[in-house]
């Protein structure tokens, strides 16, 4: 009888355990990202709307495309090419180097720690 309590109290502690970690640690919902050259905001899109961006500076071209929630680099004349990456709308920035473009994902909802 001891041994069964031992092992329905693991099992339920458990169970919790890995509830709280499947709420913690989801991914965040991504509503907008900001599109910055050479260190300045240069627009905030929503990724809720599909739409075509042409950005073009003294550094190079470049096309952010957003469509389905997602957004992605898909044309830049820069000699790389590392920035045209499969669409995505969360998590590390997209950055071209070369055009000084970087693309910073933003939360929905204030996460507590930098909000």
């Amino acid at each position: 009888m001891k041994t069964k309590y031992w092992i329905l109290l693991f099992s339920g502690l458990l169970l919790v355990c890995l509830a709280v970690c499947c709420f913690l640690f989801r991914p965040k919902d991504t509503t907008s990202a900001g599109i910055y050259v050479d260190g300045k905001l240069y627009r905030t899109v929503s990724l809720s709307q599909d739409q075509v961006i042409e950005i073009d500076t003294k550094y190079g071209h470049n096309t952010v495309r957003v469509a389905g929630g997602k957004l992605c680099v898909t044309d830049a004349d820069c000699p790389d090419g590392y920035c045209m990456t499969k669409p995505k709308n969360s998590g590390a920035p997209i950055i071209c180097l070369p055009h000084r473009l970087v693309i910073k994902f933003t939360s929905s909802v204030p996460d507590g720690i930098s909000g």
